[in-house]
């Protein structure tokens, strides 16, 4: 399970199950945990200051987190979001070693990055843009 604190769990969980296709497994005051029959894993929402939060020093907004799904229906998927709505904050791209991704935000700022992958170029291609 990978916990994240959002400052709006209703809004994130709602976004994650229409967008992403996740379902909310168990919701609270304050929680809710989403499942994905293709995950691997859940996520846990959790509104930013929660009281019972330990340690308290962990409690703020996430911050320099992404959870990244590796798919095979990118220009899809893609075209799906940016139909939907959804906010790009990373348009589709390749880096020089294959790898093609981009990157999404939910309400709360919470990253999704989409990766794929193609085929990588000659090593000395990638020590040259480095």
């Amino acid at each position: 399970m990978i916990s994240i604190n959002v400052s709006d769990v209703r809004a994130s969980s709602e976004w994650a199950q229409r967008h992403l296709g996740f379902t909310e497994a168990m919701a609270a005051e304050g929680f809710a945990s989403l499942t994905h029959p293709e995950a691997g894993f859940h996520i846990a929402l959790l509104a930013v200051g929660l009281e019972t939060f330990k340690p308290a020093s962990a409690a703020g907004q996430v911050d320099g987190l992404l959870i990244a799904f590796e798919v095979d229906d990118m220009e899809q998927r893609y075209a799906r979001l940016q139909d939907e709505g959804v906010t790009v904050v990373t348009p589709l791209e390749v880096e020089p070693w294959g790898e093609r991704y981009f990157q999404v935000a939910d309400p709360s700022g919470v990253i999704y990055q989409f990766v794929d992958w193609v085929e990588a170029p000659p090593a000395d291609a990638i020590s040259q843009q480095v």
